[in-house]
């Protein structure tokens, strides 16, 4: 197998194992999955707002995904854990299903998609952006952003800070597709990150000559 084919067959099944592990761990506040391939095995990471849920009575529902990991898409020696989610808020995946729960309680997407761009950015977040799609208002599919802060489309920021999250939901009308995206208040900006001074000429001065009294003491 090429190296490009084995890299790519990889991201299939971390993208496979993502959607198994959404679908199963829904009501235990799914956040997201961590996924290494290591040559002692496989460390899966996952993240949810209510851990015990994910563990189960006696580790019965750990036990059963490990099992599912391995039989199902082939992991070789799983060491599945569990990590709880601090700010459910800046989690897009978390704040993706929040969404679509209000969209199937019927609530209208204009207001459950500014409760969140409120609720995202006054945890904290430098830039949010959601988007709603579906028979929104009429016959015709369309798509409906909203967006606060700032957003990266491209670059490092965009690639290595940005994160998302998906989720659907069946209503009458039609199936809404709910992707939320969020900047993180630790992200840099490239325009933001200083350049250290230079040390002093006396300060390496100072440094030669504490090393030179030492060396003779």
């Amino acid at each position: 197998m090429s190296a490009v084919r084995n890299i790519l067959m990889g991201k299939l099944k971390k993208a496979e194992i993502y959607e198994y592990l959404a679908e199963k761990l829904r009501d235990a506040g799914f956040g997201g999955v961590d996924i290494a391939f290591t040559p002692m095995g496989t460390r899966v990471t996952i993240y949810a707002m209510r851990p015990g849920r994910v563990i189960g009575s006696r580790g019965r529902t750990i036990r059963e995904i490990s099992e599912e990991l391995e039989r199902r898409f082939g992991v070789e020696n799983p060491n599945v854990t569990v990590a709880e989610i601090e700010v459910p808020e800046l989690n897009p995946q978390v704040m993706a299903y929040r969404i679509a729960q209000a969209l199937q309680r019927g609530v209208r997407h204009r207001r459950v998609a500014f409760w969140a761009l409120r609720r995202i950015m006054d945890a904290g977040a430098r830039g949010c952006e959601i988007e709603i799609s579906g028979k929104l208002t009429s016959a015709r599919h369309r798509t409906e952003k909203f967006a606060a802060g700032i957003m990266p489309k491209s670059g490092d920021p965009a690639l290595k800070y940005v994160k998302v999250g998906k989720a659907s939901v069946l209503l009458k009308p039609g199936v809404y597709g709910v992707k939320v995206k969020i900047f993180p208040p630790d992200a840099p900006m490239p325009e933001e990150i200083g350049v250290a001074e230079p040390g002093r000429p006396e300060e390496a001065g100072e440094v030669a000559e504490s090393g030179e009294g030492s060396e003779g003491a």
